[in-house]
């Protein structure tokens, strides 16, 4: 398997979306709170009935999460990757950078958000998203950012050991912060941070 990453632009998105996001969630970290918070926080790992979770499944007007991000923000700045297997899509990134109206960034302008990740299920554990990550990592770099942020949630433990393998660390979660999303309400958003 030769995997090659190329930059792409917002005219192939159709081909990255194809690509499958979802996962079967076997477990979740339950957040214990210590000391009404005072202690801080516990993630502790448990496992749960086994469901699949798919990030695009939420579809607004048709579109999907790859898709749609292009009409809710200016995307002309951004990074977009695709990782082949010879013409085969088999992963994509997403690296979002200086966007006005975007909380996830900040305000700031030397902080990057992976937007998305993902990697076709049939080439799963095989290096692909390390590769993805550290490619959208360097990218970031190169355009001057000293962190790179990504959102995940508490049902996705394959990706928060994921991202603490890549280097990040956990800098925060918010408990309620999907509470007006009455489907994912459940869910607490972990928020990971690494240093470029």
């Amino acid at each position: 398997m030769s995997i090659k990453i190329q930059e792409i632009g917002v005219d192939l998105l159709p081909r990255y979306a194809e690509i499958p996001i979802s996962f079967k969630v076997k477990s979740v970290f339950r957040i214990e709170v210590i000391d009404k918070g005072l202690g801080g926080f516990g993630l502790i790992e448990e496992k749960v009935t086994p469901y699949t979770k798919d990030y695009d499944s939420i579809e607004e007007n048709g579109e999907s999460r790859p898709i749609r991000c292009t009409k809710r923000y200016d995307v002309s700045k951004w990074g977009f990757f695709l990782a082949l297997d010879e013409s085969r899509a088999v992963g994509g990134a997403t690296v979002a950078i200086d966007t006005p109206g975007m909380n996830l960034l900040e305000s700031r302008k030397d902080l990057a958000v992976l937007w998305d990740i993902r990697v076709h299920p049939d080439k799963r554990r095989c290096g692909i998203g390390s590769r993805l990550f550290k490619h959208a990592a360097d990218w970031a770099k190169q355009k001057g950012c000293k962190q790179l942020k990504v959102e995940t949630q508490n049902v996705n433990v394959p990706a928060c050991h994921f991202y603490a393998k890549q280097g990040c660390e956990l800098g925060a979660l918010h408990r309620y912060g999907y509470a007006g999303c009455p489907d994912v309400a459940h869910e607490a958003m972990l928020f990971w941070y690494l240093e470029l």
